[in-house]
């Protein structure tokens, strides 16, 4: 398998990530306006503000390199290449969903594609994918494994042991850390003594810190730190400081968040700067307002087949949850 690598002309990348982070912006809003009216079962967990994060680390990925994420993880899901069809009816649990719609708004997976799927534990993707990291190295294909996590998550314990056996046995992977400043409902500073940095070095495993509203930053963070992987095979903690713009779930009060701290998130709006990027580059505008219109269609169309799709048969109920086995006599 060839391996991906971004066009050497930094605005085409630019512009691969601009289109990936709409696909991902325009899916939550319409998620949002979804579950407003009643038709997304369930929590709903939304990114807006963090597209730059996946996007950018996707533009160097290849179909062979998995993915886990967590609770908040629709952008790493169709940043990795996930249906949009497919999604929407996942998440609205139709039985067109990439899951049969049983997985839902927290459990989206596409393993053809890599997407080992959300988690609602959190940090419950880290084991996971520390597992795929050490079956990609034994391929000795090049191949690597990413997680994101949010910094809610650096208290738990299996962050640490994961962190610990991929120092150990040099796994390829990358721990895609999205700080946004706010574990749930607290700051992140009342939940860890320490810092990521800190348990990097603890460790022994490269670390990086990118300003995770910038593309342009996040691109290079995200080709030095995947070049040095596939280089060396081994782990690299990538900790992307960004902006979760809504609450923890939909529903939110957000009555926690100290005053003005909203006219801070609008000024570090990531398609905004996006596009800012894009425009120091020399894209036309006629060219963004051309790839919005194209995503919005695209976008438009995922959702009507969505709604269109029949709902699971429930005669399916168990099926794929128990294995046929053969009745055994005495």
């Amino acid at each position: 398998m060839s391996r991906k690598t971004a066009p050497n002309n930094p605005a085409e990348a630019l512009k691969s990530i601009y289109r990936r982070a709409m696909i991902i912006r325009e899916a939550e809003k319409t998620l949002q306006q979804l579950f407003v009216d009643g038709k997304v079962p369930g929590f709903l967990h939304l990114s807006i503000g963090q597209e730059a994060v996946a996007s950018a680390v996707s533009e160097f990925l290849t179909p062979g390199d998995t993915v886990s994420s967590n609770h908040r993880g629709h952008g790493h899901t169709l940043a990795k290449g996930v249906d949009l069809a497919g999604f929407f009816a996942e998440i609205l649990g139709r039985a067109t969903g990439i899951c049969g719609g049983r997985g839902g708004s927290m459990h989206v997976a596409d393993l053809r594609l890599g997407m080992l799927g959300a988690n609602g534990i959190v940090g419950a993707g880290l084991p996971i994918t520390t597992g795929s990291a050490l079956a990609l190295k034994a391929r000795g294909k090049g191949e690597i494994a990413v997680v994101y996590f949010g910094d809610g998550a650096l208290a738990e314990g299996l962050v640490h042991e994961c962190l610990n056996i991929a120092s150990l046995w040099s796994l390829p992977v990358l721990f895609c850390c999205e700080n946004n400043g706010w574990s749930e409902f607290s700051p992140t500073e009342r939940q860890l003594a320490v810092t990521l940095k800190d348990l990097a070095g603890a460790f022994g495993i490269a670390y990086a810190e990118a300003d995770g509203n910038d593309v342009l930053a996040m691109h290079a963070a995200a080709r030095d730190a995947i070049g040095r992987m596939r280089a060396e095979c081994i782990p690299y903690i990538l900790e992307c400081r960004t902006t979760r713009v809504r609450g923890h779930y939909e529903g939110d009060k957000q009555d926690y968040r100290p005053q003005g701290e909203a006219e801070e998130m609008s000024a570090r709006d990531s398609i905004a700067i996006a596009r800012r990027r894009l425009a120091e580059f020399g894209v036309p505008a006629d060219w963004v307002e051309a790839a919005d219109a194209g995503v919005k269609a695209a976008n438009a169309a995922a959702l009507e087949a969505a709604l269109a799709a029949p709902l699971p048969d429930a005669a399916t109920l168990l099926a794929d949850v128990y294995t046929q086995g053969e009745a055994r006599h005495g």
